[in-house]
């Protein structure tokens, strides 16, 4: 499998894969899940470790800027998701911020009482939507609905649409600039869940206008596993916001150690804790790997990839059921097909040197990160499939017992 497919002669991206560390004989199809390994972040981290804290101590707060760094790592995010300087902030969990960001929105519309979400959002951004309701204590509801009933679930009780931008499942992707016009007109918030999104498809959270965001750093932007997550307020509301979570990074006057909280203007308001110095330098060093690279191209690779894979498999595995939206257009950067024994089959393929994932029931899923993959990995990794699928590999007990992490 050495040989070069068409497409990838013409791919202005394809030198960004030698900037990643990909074990040898392994065809990464999983980095919508977590991402691959930059080479140089190691490097990096290690001088934070040995240089900065070894040798710099507690003085590396100042003398290495650590203190800023949920800013300017937040910042460099932003420009992959269309959000201005001073927007958004790199800290804490995407569940965490969901927390603190649905709890803004739901103050900006205190006299409302409904969170509308759909069943296509991930669990995480649910359950916490659900124990912030019974928390507050106010009678809110939260109502989940198919993902083609949202727009019609619009009205003048909606406080806040928290929605997932792009189905971690299927990889369907809302129009963003759409359901956020529709949900203002009926005097909601916009929330939008970017974890299958931010440095996998082109993002304009200020052009579509909307209201908050929330999004995790170790996906498609190779932080590495727990990477901080982050969020983004709109310049709107950011004079009116403040995190629920009143912690002292928040304070305007953290070191002043007032007993009352008053907190700091901008969107670092929305901080809450000590950041976590080490995994946000593996993230904003990570992060190198965008600087030159549109987000426009990303897309463009991305397409085509995905579609690659989906004519390979359509004619190689009639025994798979696409899952995900045919059009392009309405795709993230994954592709899902179903199959009934899919864990198994996934857990085959990882053994050949094919990662991807699997979700319950029957999803196989298939993550295309166009920085280190090329139009001939998928043609290799389809064969490995087809061979699998067609000689049963697949049916052997060690594949089919499921561990901890699908």
């Amino acid at each position: 499998m050495t040989s070069q497919h068409p497409s990838d002669q013409n791919d202005n991206l394809r030198h960004k894969k030698d900037a990643f560390h990909l074990p040898e004989g392994v065809i990464y199809l999983d980095g919508n899940s977590l991402g691959v390994l930059p080479k140089h972040v190691p490097g990096r981290v290690a001088d934070v470790v040995t240089e900065q804290w070894g040798t710099s101590l507690i003085r590396a707060w100042n003398s290495h800027s650590w203190f800023d760094l949920p800013l300017r790592t937040g910042d460099r995010i932003g420009r992959l998701i269309g959000a201005p300087n001073g927007t958004v902030v790199a800290c804490d969990s995407t569940s965490v911020n969901v927390f603190k960001v649905l709890s803004a929105a739901l103050s900006l519309r205190p006299e409302r009482k409904v969170i509308l979400s759909d069943s296509g959002n991930f669990p995480t951004d649910l359950y916490v939507a659900a124990g912030l309701k019974d928390l507050l204590a106010k009678g809110h509801e939260l109502k989940i609905v198919a993902p083609e009933e949202v727009e019609a679930m619009l009205d003048d009780q909606v406080a806040a649409m928290m929605l997932t931008q792009v189905d971690y499942r299927t990889g369907r992707v809302h129009d963003m600039n759409d359901l956020t016009r529709k949900a203002h007109d009926a005097g909601a918030i916009a929330i939008w869940d970017l974890a299958h999104s931010a440095g996998a498809i082109e993002v304009d959270l200020l052009g579509a206008k909307a209201d908050f965001a929330i999004g995790c750093g170790y996906k498609y932007l190779n932080g590495g596993p727990g990477a901080p997550a982050f969020l983004y307020v709109s310049p709107d509301h950011l004079d009116k916001v403040s995190s629920p979570l009143t912690g002292w990074m928040g304070h305007e006057a953290p070191f002043a150690f007032d007993l009352d909280y008053r907190p700091v203007s901008g969107i670092a308001c929305m901080t809450v804790g000590t950041p976590a110095i080490l995994a946000l330098s593996s993230l904003h060093a990570a992060l190198d790997i965008f600087e030159d690279v549109d987000m426009a191209d990303i897309r463009a690779k991305s397409i085509s990839l995905s579609e690659l894979f989906i004519a390979e498999v359509e004619a190689r595995c009639p025994q798979l059921t696409l899952a995900s939206p045919r059009s392009p257009s309405e795709r993230g950067s994954q592709v899902s097909f179903r199959f009934g024994e899919g864990y198994a089959v996934m857990q085959a393929l990882i053994a050949r040197g094919v990662i991807g994932d699997f979700r319950a029931p029957d999803v196989m899923r298939f993550g295309f990160a166009p920085l280190y993959l090329s139009h001939q990995d998928i043609v290799d990794a389809v064969a490995i499939l087809a061979d699998i699928l067609d000689t049963g590999s697949w049916d052997r007990p060690e594949f089919k017992t499921r561990a901890k992490v699908t």
